[in-house]
């Protein structure tokens, strides 16, 4: 990649960055585009060289963050030497990723409607490949249990660790995530084992 090149994906990414964080605080629909340049150091009108609109903003965000999910997933599940030690993997890739990303399960939570509709299908897939995963290592656990039982498990343990958003601030101040991470990572393991 050259120099030029190297530079123009940062400011994208820059930009994707900046969206997490305004679309969480304000919501989608309160966000401009100048708003958005001026977040991440360009003009409005500038953000038109990387996307083709606010709502392609939106778009990649989710979309790209379903896809890094889904790709983390199924690297730590064929790296895992055994059901338990991929379940226990699965815990840990998504609490590191519900710590570091906040904003971005914020704006999926309030803003996913604002998806065309062809980004929300493809989100929904990538969605659903990603729980699929999950219960395809629980099936491995809990053998005799029935599929719509594990999937139930699986959103269960979304919902605890996704939650890290709301659940790690404390009286207005956020509680750190070494103290955040061994809890959520116990309490989901106890939760999708018991």
């Amino acid at each position: 990649m050259t120099q030029r090149g190297h530079a123009k994906e940062l400011r994208r990414l820059a930009l994707l960055s900046a969206a997490a964080g305004l679309f969480a605080e304000n919501g989608f629909s309160r966000v401009s585009l100048e708003d958005l340049g001026a977040a991440a150091g360009v003009s409005g009108p500038a953000v038109y060289r990387h996307f083709p609109g606010k709502q392609a903003v939106l778009g990649e965000l989710l979309l790209s963050v379903s896809r890094d999910l889904l790709d983390g997933g199924l690297r730590v599940v064929s790296d895992a030497g055994s059901p338990t030690e991929a379940l226990q993997g699965l815990i840990r890739f998504q609490v590191d990723f519900a710590l570091s990303n906040p904003d971005v399960i914020r704006v999926q939570d309030r803003d996913f409607s604002s998806l065309g509709d062809a980004d929300q299908a493809e989100v929904r897939q990538l969605q659903r490949s990603y729980v699929e995963t999950w219960v395809g290592v629980l099936a491995r656990i809990h053998r005799d249990a029935d599929v719509p039982g594990l999937r139930v498990r699986a959103h269960a343990a979304f919902g605890l660790i996704n939650s890290t958003p709301h659940s790690v601030r404390h009286h207005g101040r956020k509680i750190a995530a070494k103290s955040a991470r061994p809890i959520l990572e116990q309490m989901a393991f106890a939760a999708l084992t018991a």
